[in-house]
């Protein structure tokens, strides 16, 4: 317990330290998403399974409802961090997790590869090897293989997104991870105020009352693509969703906060409707919680958990 404990400390000191560097309020890393920890109230029932032998970034950790029978259906946990910090078993990711277990999903809460160790694609060629792996394992963790969701926020938010658009794009699959035989699509994801268009953010933010250096060579976004991103646009072309839609992508539930000012609320707004066009209105939600920050208690309410899992439920049960 006492280890727990130091683990959850150092955490938040560390978030606490990123905070205050970040370089701008626009920044994805500028603050944790939500603001606050949040913790599973249980341990997983498979800690650290390594989805790929790469990195030893490329783990995940699973838990398995202890009621019902199965398979269950799986929602996969990705975390924010502005790609740069974050893990698996802390509060960038796991809200949640109880209410899902609770109504009969098995929960898989990744780690990936961060800016500092690996350049984009590396983070969705991990993300997309998490998928595969569960797949190829489905039996013998009593998943069921057909209903895979995905949700994340800020960061998480992005690669679940692009986990719902770039099925079948072979460029991005990090075939070479693993289980190249299986699927990493997924049929439905949530993704919490995920930034999208890193090429526009920072003229987004332009005239409202935040602030962006998104365009920085020191940006979190520009650290993850390797260089400043107004510098290499066709390079970060490659991580913007919208730029894969397609009318088989997976339904999608968009939220943000209106006063969110790390990405701008056009962003998730943007994504809505480019998907809407493609896939159908009737398969996309899009929720702007007024007053909202970027994440925080709004985003956690019973009430609003119950939207998310009843759009889960929808596609995945």
């Amino acid at each position: 317990m006492f280890a727990k404990n130091v683990s959850k400390i150092v955490w938040l000191v560390m978030a606490l330290l990123l905070a205050l560097s970040a370089t701008g309020c626009g920044s994805v890393a500028s603050v944790m998403p939500g603001g606050t920890a949040k913790f599973a109230s249980v341990a997983p029932n498979y800690k650290d399974l390594a989805y790929a032998t790469q990195s030893s970034a490329q783990k995940l950790d699973l838990y398995v409802p202890t009621t019902g029978s199965g398979p269950f259906p799986v929602v996969i946990m990705i975390h924010g961090g502005g790609f740069m910090f974050g893990d698996k078993s802390d509060g960038t990711g796991l809200t949640g997790v109880d209410q899902l277990l609770a109504t009969g999903y098995a929960v898989a809460s990744i780690n990936y590869r961060l800016s500092a160790e690996a350049q984009y694609p590396a983070q969705i060629n991990d993300a997309k090897a998490s998928v595969r792996f569960l797949r190829a394992n489905a039996a013998k963790y009593n998943l069921n293989s057909d209903k895979f969701g995905a949700w994340g926020a800020s960061a998480g938010g992005s690669l679940v997104s692009l986990l719902g658009t770039t099925c079948g794009v072979a460029e991005l699959e990090g075939a070479e991870l693993g289980n190249a035989d299986q699927s990493s699509c997924v049929q439905a994801v949530v993704d919490w105020f995920g930034p999208i268009d890193f090429l526009k953010m920072q003229a987004q933010f332009a005239g409202t009352s935040c602030s962006s250096t998104t365009d920085s060579a020191n940006s979190p976004e520009s650290k993850l693509m390797g260089a400043a991103i107004q510098t290499i646009p066709e390079k970060v072309a490659l991580a913007n969703p919208m730029n894969y839609i397609t009318a088989d992508d997976a339904p999608f539930f968009i939220q943000n906060g209106t006063a969110d000012c790390n990405i701008p609320p056009v962003q998730n707004k943007n994504l809505a409707e480019a998907l809407s066009q493609v896939i159908g209105a009737e398969k996309v939600t899009y929720v702007s919680l007024e007053g909202a920050g970027h994440g925080g208690a709004q985003f956690e309410t019973a009430e609003n958990l119950k939207l998310v899992i009843g759009f889960l439920d929808k596609y995945l049960k």
